[in-house]
């Protein structure tokens, strides 16, 4: 019989931590919540209701990327409204404004901040934390991170760190693509590094390791935006993102986005036995055909390959998408293309040199140098990372 995962959770996130505790702290406070549709204990049950039945007072509930519920679709913007139930605001971080503006933190105490992220430097959470927190730290409100797993493991990193004149809202901090940090480290990490000076506490799991991927904790999956259905579809993440950056279609309107990759002019048999011919590790490609219902290329039939993950922890996601990248460059010129301007907020830098925090990737590309080549290049980088971050690793 398949496990529930329901039930004998091996660990308990932060929010799960919170409530087995004294909420005396919280309950004497006006609090706001940062939140999203996986902000959930491991019974399903969702941090606005938990603590409303609690009798804390949630003055206000501040929404990222994709809206409170998850609803709306990549880059589009989030408009502020009341919650019902509440009669509280509720102040969009994903529009207009990405931070809270000081009359949304006038009527609160305290900021708690619980975030599925998802491991990859791409996804704007961790942006939307890292501006919260500067907010907060402005305005002297406290600001509490409730921790949750990374859910492709802590310990694997990969990609190149951020250059800041490549900074922007896929990347704010100098961070590898792939970072092996949980939201709270990350929130750690951010606050000591770049003196953000946020009164912050993190509440940390209980029982997490850092080798585990999500299916370890024994809790239950939420898609935290739209396209991340799966635990599998935060694996290819790391890779499939930079596909957002070419006119290749990253999968969006099919029901594996970032593990179908594709367009109408690409030769599926011809990509896949190349790809497969390179001897990727962790990896194998099928050749296929789709024909996304909406995104790009919407209704129109597209050649392409599926990623199948066979080793998890063989398996390089960015490397994997810059060797299908440059085959896709090779290949099918002048027919691919890099993606222009505007993309997430950036209206000048090209949507791929900001995703790489660099533009280094894409002119080597250009030039034909092996993505091996570009491998070593950035190996040093994550090394130095992986010592700077040690002293705000709360696990093992």
């Amino acid at each position: 019989m398949k496990r529930n995962p329901m039930r004998g959770t091996r660990i308990q996130s932060g929010l799960d931590v919170l409530l087995s505790g004294n909420l005396k702290k919280l309950k004497e406070a006006r609090v706001g919540i940062l939140s999203h549709q996986a902000s959930v204990d491991a019974r399903l049950r969702h941090i606005i209701s938990l603590l409303h039945a609690r009798m804390v007072r949630i003055t206000a509930l501040f929404a990222p990327e994709h809206g409170l519920w998850g609803t709306a679709q990549d880059q589009v913007p989030i408009d502020s409204q009341d919650e019902p139930t509440l009669k509280a605001p509720i102040f969009s971080l994903y529009g207009d404004r990405r931070a809270p503006a000081a009359e949304a933190l006038a009527g609160i105490d305290v900021l708690v901040c619980d975030l599925q992220d998802v491991g990859s430097r791409y996804y704007t959470f961790i942006w939307t934390m890292a501006l919260a927190m500067q907010a907060c730290a402005r305005h002297r409100k406290k600001f509490i991170v409730l921790d949750r797993p990374n859910p492709i493991n802590g310990l694997q990193m990969e990609g190149p760190i951020l250059d800041l004149h490549y900074a922007s809202f896929v990347g704010l901090y100098p961070i590898p693509v792939r970072h092996g940090m949980t939201i709270g480290e990350i929130a750690l990490w951010l606050n000591d590094r770049f003196d953000l000076g946020a009164d912050l506490e993190v509440i940390r799991m209980r029982g997490w390791k850092r080798r585990m991927y999500f299916e370890e904790t024994g809790l239950p999956w939420v898609l935290p935006s739209p396209n991340m259905p799966t635990v599998d579809t935060a694996v290819v993440y790391p890779g499939g993102c930079l596909i957002e950056g070419t006119n290749l279609s990253e999968g969006r309107g099919t029901t594996h986005p970032f593990e179908i990759l594709g367009a109408p002019y690409v030769n599926p048999e011809q990509l896949a036995g190349l790809l497969n011919k390179d001897g990727l590790p962790g990896v194998t490609f099928r050749a296929c055909r789709f024909e996304p219902t909406f995104h790009k290329f919407q209704g129109q039939s597209c050649g392409g390959i599926q990623l199948h993950v066979r080793d998890r922890t063989a398996f390089k996601p960015f490397s994997t998408a810059l060797t299908l990248i440059q085959l896709c460059f090779d290949l099918y010129q002048p027919l691919f293309a890099w993606r222009n301007p505007p993309y997430e907020y950036e209206k000048e830098k090209l949507p791929f040199d900001i995703l790489c925090g660099t533009d280094a990737i894409r002119k080597a590309i250009e030039s034909g140098r092996p993505v091996r080549d570009l491998e070593k290049a950035w190996q040093s980088d994550v090394t130095a990372f992986a010592h700077e971050r040690k002293p705000f690793l709360l696990y093992n």
